[in-house]
């Protein structure tokens, strides 16, 4: 992982950052908030520890600007200031977890993998669940479709077409194969249904673009590729 830590006790700032390199983490420090937030927006991390009570901003300020630039990166607070108002007031601005001083180097150990190994879930389920060829994007969630950032609107088949050939973006793919995964074989692959289809993308997705993403491959079927 790469940690930043964000603490201006600058004895407890180094006891944490060579028990974490001594793990094989990568950790930058910054002994104030400003600092701390600039090198948060400059860099990427896998886990921001952060103090609340911070020289030029606090913790959970820095917490919100965080959240407000739409970063996800989990954050874990730590600080001495353990009551139920203050865990409420992190986890309002958008901490992840929380712990108290003192505390056991190894729980924060384990605390941090656990935030790491969640953030990684995540992050696995939203890839799976956006497919991206070029600037083409499907967001098989909200089932939205944009190229460039403009959205285009597709019907029930044209989408599943779409899907099909974005998932299995950079092979060829049979009209039979289309035939059996879009029309669950009651198409004959002869007829020019297919053909029809793959037009109606083309208008929708190629044709105000000068990179043409959908191809035919004579003989073979089609393929979508930049």
């Amino acid at each position: 992982m790469k940690i930043l830590i964000v603490e201006d006790e600058i004895r407890l700032a180094e006891f944490i950052k060579k028990g974490l390199e001594e793990n094989t983490h990568l950790v930058d420090f910054a002994k104030d908030g400003e600092i701390g937030l600039k090198m948060a927006f400059e860099n990427e991390y896998d886990v921001i520890i952060l103090d609340v009570n911070l020289p030029k901003m606090n913790g959970y300020d820095i917490t919100q600007a965080i959240r407000n630039e739409k970063q996800n990166t989990p954050i874990l607070m730590l600080t001495a200031m353990g009551t139920l108002n203050d865990k409420a007031f992190g986890y309002e601005a958008g901490i992840d977890d929380f712990l108290v001083k003192p505390f056991q180097f190894q729980e924060l150990l384990m605390r941090l993998n656990a935030l790491h190994r969640r953030s990684s879930m995540v992050q696995q389920q939203v890839k799976r669940s956006l497919l991206k060829v070029a600037d083409l994007e499907l967001d098989l969630t909200a089932r939205n479709l944009t190229r460039a950032g403009k959205e285009i609107l597709l019907t029930a088949k044209e989408y599943a077409l779409l899907e099909y050939l974005m998932i299995n973006h950079n092979r060829v793919v049979s009209r039979i194969d289309i035939a059996e995964k879009i029309w669950d074989a009651d198409l004959d692959p002869a007829s020019n249904t297919i053909d029809t289809y793959i037009n109606f993308l083309r208008k929708k997705i190629d044709k105000e673009f000068t990179q043409k993403l959908i191809h035919t491959v004579v003989g073979m079927g089609y393929i979508l590729k930049a």
